[in-house]
């Protein structure tokens, strides 16, 4: 029988990353498994990455920004703003 998949984030801020590559990824109108292909990578990375289960390297961000077509930077706002918003799961209590 294979391992279970850890299904809670490591954090909210994982949590709020891996919403926003999801975001990112459906609207370019990826599966997992294509967008894990133009990474060179195997599509359960993409998963625990989405799940905020995975702790991506730097490396990982940029070839993951450069497979949906953007920047790094744009990855890390658009999980700030997933952050901010409370759309991770949890509630926000970061203050800047």
């Amino acid at each position: 029988m294979p391992p279970r998949r850890q299904s809670t984030p490591r954090s909210p801020e994982h949590a709020a990353l891996g919403e926003a590559v999801r975001r990112l990824r459906v609207d370019n109108d990826l599966a997992q498994e294509e967008l894990a292909d133009h990474m060179d990578t195997d599509f359960s990375q993409i998963g625990g990455i989405e799940r905020g289960t995975r702790n991506p390297s730097y490396a990982t961000l940029v070839r993951l920004a450069t497979a949906l077509g953007t920047r790094p930077g744009v990855i890390a706002s658009l999980a700030d703003e997933v952050f901010d918003e409370g759309g991770n799961g949890t509630q926000s209590a970061r203050s800047d």
